[in-house]
Order: C-alpha cells, then structure tokens, then sequence
C-alpha cells in the first residue's frame, strides 16, 4: 500500500468517527460499508452478524458494540425516510474488519488500523492500572511516615515503628512479614509493599489510615497501645476483604514496583521526543 493511500484512508476512518453523549467513540455502520468497499448492505450484513458471533465468543456484550439506530436519509423527491444502522464502537469495527474480504484493500487496511487502535487502548489502559499501583505505594509510604512520627510525638520515640508495621501484617494476612516475603520471593532488604497488588496497598494505607486517627483522637501515649490499635484496624480491613471473597495471602505479587515506576517514566520520556506513528 502506497504512503499517500494509507495517509488517505487513515483519514477517512478518523472523519467518520464520532461521540456518543456519553463520550463512547463510534462509526455508524452505513458509513464503515463504503469505507470498507462495500457496495452492497446485504453484504456487509453477513460480515456484521460473523463480528457479532466473534464478539459474543470472545465473552463481550455484543449490544455494549452494536446498537441498533435509526438514520433518516434524503430521497430524490426532497422528502426523508429512516433506514437501519448501526452504532459500532472500535472493538465493534476491528472485528468487523477481521471478519471481512481480506482480498479488499480497504479491509486489509482496516485489520491492521483497527488491531492497532484496540491494542492502543489496551496499554493506556496497562498504563494506567499501573499509574495508579504506583501511587497507591507512594501513598501508603507517605501514612507510614506519618504514623512513624505520630508514634514518635506522642509516646516520645518510634524505634519500634517497624515491629508495630509487622504486626499489623501479621493481622492483615494471617501470616508474618517474613512469611509473605518468603510466598513473593521479595529480594533481602525490600519492603513487602513493593510487591503487593494495589487492592492490599490501599488496604494496608486505610488501616494505617484509621491508626492515625484513633491515635490522634484518644491521645494514645505508649507504643502498647497504637500496636494494639493498628492490629484491630488491620483485622477489621482483612473481615473486609475475606466477606468480598478476597484472602490477602493467597493473592499472587505484583510486579516489583521500582521497576514499574521506572518503565512509566521511561514511557514518558519517549512519548514526548516521538510522535505517536499513527498520528505523524
């Protein structure tokens, strides 16, 4: 395929795309069968309803991707009347392309177009999920620290902080620190945090959360008494979990945190020296 025909139909293909109110991105059907070198509806019908059997297969909603609408079109007479459409997202248009003449230019063009806008998504999402993993650590780095100097004001040292963070895991996961560091095979001298999976960061930093709080509120004074206080909290968070079918210990480790950090700025960087290859 010739430059200057990609370029084209790239064009063409970003043109007809359009928003719902809810801001779904979407092509309507009659307007992707001439963009896709059909001249027939009929045709492209059968190409819909194999997409459609793909989309059930593969354990989608098909009507989440294909809605079916009204179009009013002008007759040769000025007057209008409504025909049939489709409203299709982009997995909807991907597996449409997928399932069409691949002997068609605007089809092997459309495979390739689509595969790699639905992937596209598919790491901004990865992206994403991993952002939020990354400052969900950042997050509970920052409660410690600030359980570690409220123990510190109040009971007038904190050199025991660590052993009451222990505890609070023995309490969270039913099993020691140094157990689960063993079940992750954490590297010596990592923090266990580094590699758990966001849901128990974010349960880990919302006891440390409610330490914090019950420990400023009743003026806790002895390091006794904000272990015994972090250890219910981080009970209580685990009921929690086991009543949603979530058991802390048996969840598999994420991936070492630093690393994910590292690849995320990394990604950054290069996002901003090279324009996306489709947008260029």
């Amino acid at each position: 395929m010739k430059s200057d025909l990609i370029h084209n139909l790239t064009e063409n293909f970003e043109a007809h795309a359009q928003q719902a109110d809810n801001g779904v991105e979407f092509w309507l059907a009659r307007d992707l069968q001439i963009l896709l070198g059909y001249s027939k509806w009929d045709n492209f019908l059968n190409v819909i309803s194999k997409a459609k059997t793909a989309c059930e297969v593969s354990e989608h909603n098909v009507c989440d991707h294909f809605a079916d609408v009204g179009k009013m079109v002008d007759l040769g007479s000025g007057s209008q009347r409504e025909i049939d459409d489709i409203m299709l997202t982009r997995y909807a248009c991907y597996l449409i392309a997928q399932n069409g003449d691949p002997k068609k230019q605007e089809i092997a063009f459309a495979q390739t177009y689509f595969a790699l806008q639905t992937r596209r998504a598919e790491l901004i999402e990865q992206r994403l999920l991993e952002a939020e993993r990354v400052s969900a650590r950042k997050k509970l780095s920052e409660t410690e620290k600030e359980l570690s100097q409220i123990i510190y004001e109040q009971t007038g040292g904190n050199q025991n902080f660590a052993t009451i963070r222990s505890k609070g895991d023995q309490a969270l996961f039913g099993k020691s620190t140094q157990a689960m560091k063993s079940q992750w095979k954490v590297p010596d001298g990592r923090p266990l945090a580094d590699f758990a999976p966001t849901i128990i960061l974010k349960a880990k930093d919302f006891a440390t959360e409610i330490t914090i709080f019950n420990a400023r509120q009743h003026q806790m004074s002895t390091e006794s008494a904000i272990a015994k206080e972090h250890i219910t909290n981080n009970k209580a968070v685990r009921n929690t979990l086991l009543e949603r079918g979530i058991r802390p210990e048996s969840l598999p480790a994420a991936e070492d945190v630093k690393k994910v950090e590292r690849r995320l700025a990394s990604e950054e960087r290069k996002s901003i020296k090279k324009p996306d290859a489709l947008d260029s």
